[in-house]
């Protein structure tokens, strides 16, 4: 593996493209003869950041649908801009929560595929066939992809669990409504042009937790929310206003003191308070936030 293999969020470069991920791309160009098309879930929250700059030319011309997934942590005016943006691209976008299947978006991803297939399956039908849908299951580690996969197959099929790099190998899961899905594993891409994309991966979790130095990942959040929305921010740590102005240590801290993990000297509890606050956004708990805007 090349060193180039690295993103710079501390300041001992990461190793996080490891082996399994190469061979999911080489998975992913020899089954894609054996789908009619491909659902590709991006996180709504940083759908630029989660959306592999690799797709198009990996998939070259088969039939795509892009997957806005976890639609409800993310804030709905900028997931409403996403979808416009992408879909004046050319492309057939949807938004899902695929754990609850709010907006009726799970049972709607089968009538896409079957309008975009619709020439394929007529001529299907005029031979007097019927053959399922197959489609391919794309996307970076720890978007949802296996929690989408057993809703819609009605059944806990594919593992799935909130972490990266659960889904190793790839696996076909029958579906209601004529589908086939083949779920692969998380793949990312060998190297970020920009340490922007590195950073949403890893606040948002698409990168191991382990391999990260958490209390540098919890700053770099609080410097995009302090931009983005301060006021849910001071909502949720119940901060005055003029918190806003103070370093991103001193904010910290602040956090860390308003929720009781003081330790002794004075100090706070930085390991603690900086996976709380990064789960706490995770789960959407401090509100619904979209950390990139598209560049329209």
């Amino acid at each position: 593996m090349d060193r180039d293999d690295t993103i710079p969020i501390s300041a001992t470069p990461i190793n996080w493209f490891p082996g399994h991920m190469a061979v999911t791309r080489r998975l992913m160009k020899e089954n894609l003869g054996a789908v009619d098309l491909v659902l590709e879930l991006v996180d709504a929250r940083i759908p630029k950041s989660s959306q592999n700059p690799e797709i198009d030319a990996l998939l070259q011309s088969k039939k795509r649908i892009v997957i806005l997934n976890k639609s409800d942590l993310a804030d709905p005016d900028q997931t409403a801009r996403w979808k416009d943006f992408l879909m004046k691209k050319g492309l057939t976008v949807l938004e899902l929560d695929s754990k609850t299947g709010k907006n009726k978006s799970v049972q709607t991803i089968a009538l896409t595929a079957k309008h975009l297939l619709h020439e394929k399956l007529e001529k299907e039908r005029a031979k007097g066939m019927r053959l399922p849908i197959r489609a391919m299951v794309v996307g970076i580690p720890n978007v949802g992809k296996s929690t989408l996969i057993n809703t819609l197959a009605g059944a806990k099929k594919a593992r799935a669990e909130n972490r990266p790099g659960v889904t190793k190998t790839k696996q076909w899961v029958r579906a209601g409504e004529g589908l086939e899905l083949l779920d692969m594993p998380g793949v990312l891409w060998p190297k970020f042009e920009d340490p922007t994309v590195g950073e949403n991966l890893a606040i948002t979790g698409a990168i191991k937790d382990s391999i990260l130095d958490s209390v540098h990942l919890a700053h770099l959040l609080l410097s995009r929310l302090v931009r983005l929305y301060p006021s849910l921010l001071l909502a949720r740590y119940r901060l005055p206003e003029e918190a806003l102005s103070l370093s991103l240590p001193d904010l910290f801290f602040a956090i860390g003191k308003k929720r009781g993990f003081l330790v002794s000297g004075g100090d706070i509890d930085e390991e603690r308070c900086a996976m709380v606050l990064l789960d706490e956004f995770r789960a959407g708990i401090i509100g619904r936030m979209t950390l990139e805007a598209p560049e329209e």
